[in-house]
């Protein structure tokens, strides 16, 4: 044969067949629709299309990044939550995490780009480079929407923290440790519940709850005081003693009961306690912890003026009502309510309805009161899902930052979340001086003093006998089931009154006790 029919470009060289190696595989070799699903595909998992394009290295090193992100993520939202909320409340860390967040979204975008460019083929036409294009943009929107909505969240978490904790506030009863706790075996948080808003004169705290929190079980006791309790006393080292030697007196009986002291000490005198942003509630702090023998840690105010908003953020709530609940009225005065909300199941109730049921006191008692505030604060937890705490969790923490505020600083707030976990799993009792305990207008402060002490320092033995001596030794005592904390770190719990043989009875639907009311009829309102 010729040279040129021997030539090597003819295959053939000696007469023996010679093999071209295969052509490397690349864009043109798959098509438009594959490269779509690789590069979804590598939305969910990135580092997927990378390793289809043939970037094995680039590949496994961005695949293996997002499952060790994955797997922290993972971690945080079970074995972590700890240390995941305590990070939730510092906002240090909060900003960073709006950075970290930023920066994963940027580079999950810059991935799905990169592999979207590696995948399509070459040369498609102008109609499929709108279609990738169009692909592209929604998965990149599908990073940037939940990025936003988590920083927007972080941000308002931190202006809450921000807020109602503050870091460099004045108080004269809160000492100024870099270790809140310190050895403590106990720390005990006044609950108070504000009855201000317009049309009120001042802050008037109708809710009066101490939580004797045990620091190294989370064991807690709650003691609940009667609005009406008079001559509050003061330690024999503070200034108030000397002004009050018998006890709280602001010149008449209405005026000297507990829930006017928050109001009515610091008015009589301003600056005996020096300087100070809380001067009602230390005047409180240092009296309630007098009467029952507890030195008061730190205190947290609820205002009622906020409270409709904070119903109505949620969307409402949903609570059973056995007695007709006078809307307004004033049993000093005498003016009869403008309404009543009639009994029946499951009433839907808005801010302004949530707040009357709440708050409705005329022609009842204030343990009636006491048992519907503990069925609104049930409702509120079983209406705040995390569906609508984060979808309107911004408003949420507005109002909160408007309705709370507190004396615990900044800096403590992560042995509070330690403590809210230990909470979590322990044992809660409740301790309520109602009158069947004391007398409110002369009350045996001694008594008080022996309750509290048996009720936090049970005896050691375990047996039923024991368990026995201890419940006759506080009578007011109730027992109460366990329950979860709320947002704020504090454990809610309802407890056994009256006849009730189950802790939820209070905030049950009881048809007999609705079907008598209705019987008598309606009360008469101010316009019969």
């Amino acid at each position: 044969m010729s040279a040129g029919a021997d030539s090597p470009a003819d295959g053939f060289s000696g007469g023996a067949t010679v093999l071209r190696p295969p052509r490397p595989r690349h864009r043109r070799g798959r098509s438009f629709r594959a490269a779509l699903g690789l590069t979804a595909l590598g939305a969910v998992l990135p580092g997927i299309a990378f390793l289809a394009a043939g970037r094995r290295v680039l590949g496994a090193l961005t695949l293996v990044f997002f499952l060790v992100v994955v797997g922290a993520a993972g971690w945080a939202a079970t074995a972590g939550r700890q240390t995941a909320v305590r990070a939730a409340v510092d906002t240090d860390r909060l900003l960073w995490m709006v950075g970290a967040v930023a920066a994963l979204a940027l580079l999950w975008m810059v991935v799905v780009v990169a592999g979207y460019r590696m995948l399509v083929p070459a040369g498609i036409s102008r109609g499929r480079r709108v279609v990738g294009a169009l692909v592209v943009f929604l998965l990149l929107a599908a990073a940037v929407v939940p990025a936003v909505m988590g920083s927007r969240l972080a941000f308002a978490q931190r202006e809450l923290i921000a807020g109602v904790f503050e870091e460099d506030g004045e108080s004269a009863t809160v000492v100024d440790t870099p270790d809140p706790f310190g050895d403590q075996e106990r720390v005990n948080v006044l609950l108070l519940g504000g009855d201000g808003g317009e049309g009120r004169e001042g802050v008037r705290t109708d809710t009066v709850v101490v939580a004797s929190i045990a620091t190294e079980t989370g064991d807690t006791t709650l003691f609940s005081l009667p609005r009406n309790l008079e001559d509050l006393p003061f330690p024999a080292d503070s200034p108030l003693a000397e002004v009050y030697p018998e006890g709280f007196d602001a010149g008449s009986e209405s005026e000297s009961l507990l829930n006017a002291v928050y109001r009515n000490g610091p008015a009589q005198y301003p600056d005996i306690l020096g300087p100070t942003d809380h001067p009602g509630a230390d005047f409180l702090k240092l009296g309630v912890g007098e009467a029952l023998g507890l030195d008061i840690d730190y205190f947290v105010l609820v205002n009622l003026d906020g409270f409709s908003r904070l119903v109505d953020a949620l969307g409402g709530i949903t609570v059973n009502v056995n007695y007709y609940v006078p809307i307004g009225g004033d049993p000093g005065t005498g003016s009869l309510p403008d309404d009543y909300i009639e009994p029946g199941p499951d009433q839907r109730m808005d801010g302004a309805r949530a707040l009357a049921f709440a708050r409705g006191r005329f022609g009842l008692t204030d343990y009636d009161r006491m048992d519907r505030q503990r069925c609104t604060i049930d409702a509120i937890i079983q209406a705040a899902d995390p569906v609508t705490l984060l979808r309107q969790y911004q408003e949420l923490a507005a109002t909160t930052q408007d309705i709370v505020s507190t004396d615990i600083p900044r800096s403590a707030l992560d042995d509070f979340v330690d403590l809210g976990f230990l909470v979590k799993d322990a044992d809660v009792r409740s301790v309520v001086f109602d009158a069947t305990v004391i007398d409110p207008a002369y009350p045996d402060y001694d008594l008080m003093r022996q309750i509290v002490r048996d009720a936090i320092t049970p005896p050691a033995a375990e047996s039923t006998a024991a368990g026995s001596s201890a419940a006759s030794a506080a009578p007011s005592s109730e027992a109460v089931e366990p329950v979860a904390p709320t947002a704020g770190g504090v454990a809610a719990a309802a407890t056994t009154t009256g006849p009730a043989t189950d802790v939820r009875d209070a905030c049950a639907y009881d048809p007999a006790r609705a079907q008598e009311a209705i019987a008598q009829g309606e009360p008469p309102t101010r316009g019969d």
